[in-house]
């Protein structure tokens, strides 16, 4: 298979099915695919939802719940062990991302595809946020990106595209899907931004907000830096060649 459009979803039940036409519309016929949710123990109707799609009319949808929530990272790791495409696609479930982006994403993988390892990375350059959730990301992409050195100017954006052989290798840690192009660069891979477009969020809230995540993610960074001054890249040449 091309494509696992992996999701993680906690209460998103009013999000689905629009997102989930979406989708399919855009790689229906342009590539195998399938849609892997992981319900990360959702309170709502998310699972339901999802089964009933899952046997009704999108067959593409793969289901994996959560009894206990575990966060997003934790839920898009468990969503990449489990898929089959070669190449993953993360997209948020509150319909912010915009599906119709990823055919050009895809034409980035194609041009890449002799690379070793690569991350595209969604740009939300005109977010449809509040000015206050901007002024928010706009410091902490600022910081991040000044210390770890990720060329990514807004490495919170959902949609990324990255070979599954290249998202095995990076360790897990709680919150780790903020840093995947850092972790990405840190194996010697390649980094390319796409500006993609940001929708409203039509139904539902964040789950997220500045306060919870500002601790853990000054800690995060800290461990990031570590990882990446303690990796070494080697080029290797064989004699028999």
């Amino acid at each position: 298979m091309d494509v696992s459009v992996v999701i993680p979803a906690k209460n998103e039940q009013d999000n689905i099915r629009h997102l989930v036409e979406e989708i399919v519309t855009v790689l229906n016929g342009r590539v195998e695919f399938e849609i892997l949710y992981i319900d990360d123990a959702s309170s709502d109707l998310t699972y339901s939802y999802l089964a009933a799609l899952a046997a009704g009319p999108f067959p593409q949808i793969r289901v994996i719940r959560h009894q206990k929530s575990a966060g997003q990272s934790t839920a898009v790791w468990n969503g990449v062990q489990h898929a089959v495409g070669r190449w993953i696609i993360t997209m948020d479930a509150d319909g912010q991302n915009d599906p119709a982006d990823i055919p050009a994403m895809m034409q980035q993988a194609e041009v890449l595809n002799s690379s070793a390892h690569f991350c595209i990375a969604g740009y939300r350059k005109n977010r449809k946020d509040t000015a206050w959730k901007r002024w928010q990301s706009k410091i902490a992409n600022a910081v991040r990106s000044r210390l770890l050195k990720d060329e990514t100017p807004d490495t919170g954006c959902g949609l990324k595209l990255l070979p599954r052989a290249t998202f095995l290798l990076l360790p897990y840690f709680d919150h780790m899907h903020r840093y995947i192009p850092a972790l990405v660069r840190r194996l010697g891979g390649q980094i390319v931004i796409v500006e993609v477009n940001h929708r409203e969020r039509k139904f539902g809230t964040s789950n997220y907000n500045m306060w919870g995540r500002l601790g853990v993610g000054l800690v995060d960074m800290l461990g990031v830096m570590w990882l990446q001054r303690r990796s070494k890249q080697v080029q290797l040449h064989r004699a028999d060649k």
